[in-house]
């Protein structure tokens, strides 16, 4: 199964612990497809949630097609994420008992469908950012080191 990545909310690596990731499918119109397939995405400021028993991906910025007509379709809206019901059920219970958040981290077509991995995550705290950072300048420099020895 080939993996064609649209685009990764690398942020999302920097603000948040990941504990656990799902993937789902993503319900999108044409020019939403054509849109993708171009790279015009962005996870930024994008969320999951779960309203009436339903995945929605909200947030999620999609640029209008270009080459589209009137029925273009509205860049922010909504979007209904395809998953099985037990795995909302289990989602729900998780982001409502253990205050965690979904976030999509990535979007990506697999066999020709777009989807979208989401995590469930915990916020971090400024020092664990601080923390992260630190970590990995250091392996930078150990890297920068040994390469110069050589």
């Amino acid at each position: 199964m080939s993996e064609k990545p649209i685009v990764e909310n690398r942020r999302a690596r920097h603000d948040y612990h990941f504990v656990e990731r799902v993937e789902a499918g993503v319900q999108l119109v044409g020019t939403e497809v054509k849109s993708l397939r171009a790279g015009q995405a962005n996870l930024q400021r994008a969320y999951g949630e779960i309203r009436a028993g339903e995945a929605w991906l909200v947030g999620a910025h999609i640029a209008e097609y270009g080459h589209g007509n009137l029925a273009n379709h509205d860049p922010d809206r909504p979007r209904k994420l395809l998953l099985k019901r037990r795995e909302i059920d289990s989602l729900q219970g998780k982001v409502r008992e253990k205050g965690l958040t979904l976030v999509p981290t990535r979007l990506y077509f697999k066999s020709g469908k777009v989807k979208v991995e989401l995590a469930l995550a915990r916020g971090k705290e400024t020092h664990d950012k601080r923390r992260d950072i630190a970590k990995r300048d250091a392996q930078r420099e150990m890297e920068r080191a040994v390469k110069g020895r050589h």
